[in-house]
């Protein structure tokens, strides 16, 4: 006996209500399957955004008050890292450009660019950020804040700055300098990048070799353009015109770093911009929903393999049934068919 008499004798022997189970899946896999292929789809309405992404690459950054894989890292490692992984949480037809920050300007390194069809560019180039970079040892952070707030401005782009606060040289006694914008005419995040703790910074040769930790006498201790802070006159030495800053050479700790937190939140604050901490990508992504100005488009999602999958369930379910039901029929010799032939 061939295969398919085989198959037929085993169809027959099938109880009428298997057999009709098995059509009814037959039908419904059939069904199914005109059904994908009619290619059903449902249009949603999804949050998209238009991202500037500044990045103080500035010295300080190299401070390492991150731990990446196990080992300590630089901040500007962590800020690489987290930005990747925030555009890839992203919605496609969102736009995001990058630019980055050193002296007292920021400098844009390409407009905002819709990131699904430019991801790997867009990956690339922030993961090739670096601090030689710079093309100036300073870091006025408000200027340079100030700055990317009106390229944002002009591209039409909220606007994700990424810093530690730490100015270089420290800021005078009056402060930074005044914001010209409008506060709130551009939306976006201030993230401040670092730990608490003073931390040293590392010090490199002209060939880009790490040579140890700046020192007190590398940097600059006290701003002394303008006028003289209000406790000058106590100060060792002072004197109104010959030493108005007092006679001895100024001491501190600008040659260590930490975030300058509270700076930072001022800054925040007179520009309009919402403040947080660098921690992970998941908080990131939050804190840009929530700051940001979303751009609603409409998404299109294929529902084709919804039915795709149901009609191949029905198949599998229906051509299984046959197998299923002859290997619970009692084969020959066994003792239920025994028993079975006594009773009749």
């Amino acid at each position: 006996m061939d295969r398919s008499s085989r198959l037929a004798e085993g169809v027959a022997m099938m109880p009428r209500a298997v057999r009709d189970f098995r059509f009814i899946l037959l039908i419904a896999a059939f069904v199914a399957l005109c059904i994908a292929l009619a290619r059903p789809s449902w249009t949603m309405q999804r949050a998209a955004y238009d991202l500037l992404l500044v990045v103080d690459v500035t010295g300080s950054m190299n401070a390492r008050d991150y731990v990446l894989d196990g080992s300590p890292a630089p901040r500007l490692d962590a800020v690489k890292r987290t930005l990747r992984d925030l555009i890839a949480q992203l919605p496609c037809r969102s736009r995001v450009g990058l630019g980055i920050f050193t002296e007292r300007r920021s400098f844009l390194l390409f407009e905002p660019v819709e990131l699904c069809d430019n991801y790997p560019v867009a990956e690339a180039a922030i993961g090739s950020l670096e601090w030689r970079m710079a093309w100036e040892g300073d870091s006025r952070i408000a200027s340079g804040l100030n700055s990317a707030l009106e390229i944002a401005r002009s591209l039409d782009a909220d606007l994700v700055f990424l810093t530690d606060g730490h100015e270089a040289p420290p800021l005078s006694a009056s402060g930074p300098p005044p914001f010209e914008g409008k506060a709130g005419e551009v939306r976006g995040l201030l993230i401040g990048v670092g730990g608490n703790a003073l931390v040293p910074i590392p010090k490199f040769d002209d060939m880009g070799r790490e040579t140890g930790f700046f020192a007190m006498a590398d940097v600059p201790q006290e701003n002394r353009m303008g006028l003289p802070p209000a406790d000058a006159s106590s100060r060792p030495g002072w004197h109104p015109r010959n030493a108005p800053f007092g006679g001895e050479a100024p001491t501190g700790n600008e040659h260590l770093t930490s975030v300058r937190e509270e700076y930072l939140q001022t800054l925040a604050r007179r520009a309009g911009l919402d403040y947080v901490r660098l921690e992970d990508a998941s908080r990131l992504d939050a804190a840009v929903a929530q700051s940001a100005s979303p751009r609603m488009i409409g998404t299109t999602a294929d529902l084709s393999p919804i039915p795709a999958a149901i009609a191949l369930a029905a198949l599998l379910a229906s051509y299984g049934a046959l197998p299923i039901f002859r290997l619970r029929q009692p084969r020959p010799g066994s003792s239920h068919s025994r028993n079975e032939r006594m009773a009749q």
